[in-house]
């Protein structure tokens, strides 16, 4: 690993640790603080808000008292740190500005609180909590999912392309082989195998006479004896002629 590499490890585990430092010292106090008013009880509680000047002093020991207990605890775990420290900062917010405190330590005490808590709502609970192992599971469950589905994708079409997969066979490869024996028709009756088509002969032959000795058609008959032949073809016979006689 490069010095970069390492560097950025280092610093992203003393900014892990910071975190879960300041969120155990934030939420131990807010849950500590709630914890005192369960003990003092509501009736103690809402007296010490009435004196401070809030209204409606049940209400507000109530809600105070269960979001200092809630809110802490979930900053020590780790759990929704941003929305937890948001409530928190209201809940410090709302009495700093309705009840302050009459101690002037208590109310220093609830202006870094506040200011605590909007900070880790910002910053985020660290890699040393709840929320990031939540995210770490819910990201390899997607990316679970997303594998599988496209796992099943990629089997599909495969399974489109398999008839593609075969080629074809190429008449042209083949070799021009004639099975010499005789070829069974479906009726039963044996076929003579095609013969292989023989090299072309150009030599001349002779044409081809019928038995009975005639000429076929188109073709020209034999000279007779006595005939003459004129650039190529029969003379045709000398007319007789008649021979007059005297009377």
């Amino acid at each position: 690993m490069s010095r970069s590499g390492q560097t950025i490890t280092v610093k992203q585990a003393l900014r892990d640790l910071a975190a879960l430092v300041a969120r155990i010292g934030v939420g131990g106090i807010f849950f500590a603080n709630g914890w005192a008013k369960l003990e003092d009880g509501l009736k103690i509680t809402g007296e010490k808000f009435l004196e401070q000047g809030a209204p409606a002093p049940g209400a507000w020991a109530t809600i105070t008292m269960l979001a200092e207990l809630i809110g802490g605890a979930l900053l020590i775990a780790g759990l929704a740190v941003s929305v937890t420290g948001l409530i928190l900062f209201a809940e410090a917010l709302a009495v700093f500005l309705v009840a302050p405190p009459l101690n002037p330590i208590s109310l220093n005490e609830l202006i870094l609180l506040g200011a605590a808590s909007l900070l880790l709502a910002v910053v985020g609970a660290g890699r040393i909590s709840v929320d990031h192992m939540v995210v770490i599971r819910r990201r390899e469950s997607e990316a679970a999912d997303e594998f599988a589905a496209d796992r099943e994708a990629d089997n599909v079409i495969a399974s489109l392309r398999e008839p593609d997969t075969f080629p074809k066979p190429d008449k042209s490869d083949q070799p021009d082989r004639v099975d010499k024996s005789d070829k069974t028709s479906k009726a039963g009756k044996s076929e003579p195998a095609p013969e292989t088509p023989a090299t072309e002969d150009t030599a001349p032959h002779p044409r081809p006479r019928s038995q009975s000795g005639e000429p076929k058609s188109g073709d020209d008959p034999a000279p007779a004896p006595g005939d003459t032949l004129v650039a190529g073809r029969k003379k045709p016979p000398a007319r007789n002629r008649r021979t007059t006689t005297s009377d």
